[in-house]
């Protein structure tokens, strides 16, 4: 695991949200503060200017109400008034002007004495004597920049008409440059005070870090199996809380590794020991595991075998079977024969799911099963060789000949019957040796399909048309086929025995009148065929034994209509060795449904 950088640490990022929060903090405070402080000094400062302008005006009004001597003796208004300007004393006024009705200019400051007598146009001065209200504003002063605060202040005499206007300009720029002094005293206290808090919060970051930096020590301790080591408590706050409870899980993994182990081992050794091979693959079919035993039925090494694909591994990739079909499957006899011995493998499939029901992987448990097959293969031949079924027409014939010995063959009407019966018998005797010598090469595996590309669909029209053509007329052929081409890798010759086989044993149960429908359907990987009929049914405790050799659901019927009971034995096998496989659905009175599939052939094969 790389080590974490200072930049990148958490260490860091305390420090930087304790600082952003002493900032943050600190703006706050020092917004309000200095909003505050702007409107106290601009509330002094209107303050004075309002008091200095009701004293002028309260001066002026008495010099505009005076009476004054005809003869011109004692000052002039304009001398009285320029006398009451001079003892205005305000640091902030820069200009004043009075201005009587007429908007001349009676007096003023030093800086506009060259506008007494004059005329003005001040916009403010006409708007106070048109209105009679006082007038002010806010403006920047051309020149020098500064901003100025403008008022025209009207003075009434004795009949509340306006006699006059004060005008007077006053400089903002001393409220401006204590606020600009506050600020920069108030930014170098910030800076010293990030300075320490930054200090302070390593001082503090430092402490609430070392803990988890000791706890992401020992997880990768931890990580790499050590279990030994704990992590130092410092206190009782919640993060040495977390470091005991760390310390908590580090006993319970170290415990459950352990046990983890342990299992592992037995579960190694179990492997080992089993006579049985075991594989395990992905879901993809590769190989993960393989005990000694797997190794050895197989005759190759374990570890070479690991990645390998599981089909190829138990060769059955030549035989059409994909990796999906395997659970469909559960058990399958594999042959591992050669030219010296026999050797033939049980494998039994099973799946491994998760949580959701998804496949994620396979289990493959295998067995050396070929003692046990050639045992079956003995029964097989006793049953094809010694059969009891052949007593019965044995029996018959033996009591027609004698019969006939005892002087039955005299008699022009019972002997020829008895000669037919016979003969019935024989032929039926020799269709069974010959299933019988059928199933026995089957066994035997001498009986190889000669497999070719066949379009399905169109082969089965064909069988159905060669049956129609003798098909009695109480029974009825109907045909249910899917659109388009399927085409089956399979042995036309041995697949029309299993529908001759299927189909007749249908049309010999069909009552008059009745309907054998024909149906093929497309069920994604393979072909399903079914052949229904509308005869006697089968029960359902016996519906499993009708493809055993020599089994009847009826006994007398079949006799009666010459069946040997090995023909849906011969289809079961045919369709085994096409891959398929075979089964039947019947109720009693009802009828009766048997299935079958052929794989489709997949893309790969097409391509051959």
């Amino acid at each position: 695991m790389n080590k974490v950088g200072f930049f990148r640490s958490i260490q860091l990022k305390f420090t930087i949200i304790f600082i952003l929060l002493l900032l943050l903090a600190m703006q706050v405070i020092g917004s309000f503060f200095t909003e505050s402080l702007e409107n106290n000094l601009r509330d002094n400062f209107f303050e004075t200017i309002e008091q200095n302008v009701e004293l002028l005006s309260y001066n002026l009004e008495q010099a505009f109400n005076k009476e004054r001597e005809e003869d011109g003796q004692g000052p002039s208004l304009q001398q009285e008034v320029q006398e009451i300007l001079v003892d205005i004393r305000a640091n902030n006024i820069t200009n004043i002007q009075v201005v009587d009705s007429q908007r001349r200019v009676l007096a003023a400051s030093d800086s506009m004495q060259g506008n007494i007598g004059k005329k003005t146009s001040l916009d403010l001065v006409q708007q106070a004597i048109l209105f009679d209200m006082s007038q002010e504003r806010t403006r920047r002063d051309p020149e020098t920049n500064n901003q100025m605060f403008v008022k025209a202040e009207p003075v009434f005499d004795n009949e509340d008409l306006v006699a006059g206007v004060i005008y007077l300009e006053a400089s903002l720029e001393g409220v401006n440059d204590q606020l600009q002094e506050i600020n920069n005293i108030f930014l170098q206290g910030s800076i010293l005070a990030i300075a320490i808090s930054a200090f302070i919060g390593i001082l503090v970051a430092r402490s609430i870090t070392r803990p988890i930096m000791e706890m992401r020590r020992q997880a990768q301790t931890m990580a790499k199996g050590d279990f030994t080591q704990k992590v130092n408590v410092y206190g009782k706050d919640e993060i040495s809380q977390l470091a005991e409870t760390f310390n908590d899980l580090n006993s319970r993994l170290k415990h459950s590794y352990a046990t983890i182990e342990e299992e592992r081992w037995k579960l190694s050794s179990v492997l080992s020991n089993m006579s049985d091979g075991v594989i395990a693959t992905d879901n993809d079919g590769l190989v993960t595991l393989m005990n000694e035993a797997a190794g050895r039925l197989i005759g190759q090494n374990p570890d070479d075998i690991i990645g390998e694909f599981l089909l190829d591994v138990l060769q059955l990739e030549e035989k059409s079977v994909d990796i999906a079909d395997l659970q469909e499957n559960g058990t399958m006899i594999i042959d591992f024969s050669d030219e010296e011995q026999d050797f033939l493998i049980r494998a039994n499939f099973s799946t491994i799911l998760d949580d959701e029901d998804e496949v994620t992987g396979f289990i493959t448990v295998i067995s050396d099963v070929t003692e046990q097959e050639r045992v079956e293969q003995e029964r097989r031949d006793f049953v094809s060789n010694v059969s009891h079924e052949l007593r019965t027409p044995l029996t018959t014939m033996k009591s027609y000949i004698e019969a006939l010995t005892d002087g039955a063959w005299q008699d022009k009407e019972i002997a020829p019957k008895f000669l037919g019966v016979a003969q019935n018998e024989t032929e039926r005797m020799i269709r069974m040796v010959n299933d019988l010598l059928q199933l026995s090469k089957m066994d035997a595996n001498e009986y190889p399909l000669q497999r070719e590309r066949v379009e399905f669909v169109g082969y089965f029209h064909q069988v159905i048309d060669r049956f129609e053509m003798n098909l009695p007329e109480h029974i009825k052929l109907l045909r249910d086929m899917p659109k388009g081409q399927y085409e089956v890798w399979m042995d036309k010759d041995k697949m029309t025995q299993v529908l001759d086989n299927i189909i007749s044993n249908a049309i010999k149960y069909s009552p008059e009148g009745g309907e054998i429908r024909l149906k093929v359907e497309n069920r994604r990987h393979h072909l399903q065929v079914s052949i229904q009929d509308q005869g006697m049914g089968i029960a359902y405790d016996k519906l499993e034994k009708v493809f055993e050799r020599f089994y009847r659901a009826d006994k007398a019927r079949t006799r009666k209509l010459g069946g040997t009971g090995l023909g849906l034995a011969i289809s079961k096998e045919l369709v085994e060795a096409h891959h398929g496989q075979i089964w039947a659905k019947s109720k009693e009175g009802k009828g009766t449904t048997v299935f079958f599939t052929l794989p489709l052939m997949n893309q790969k094969r097409r391509g051959r």
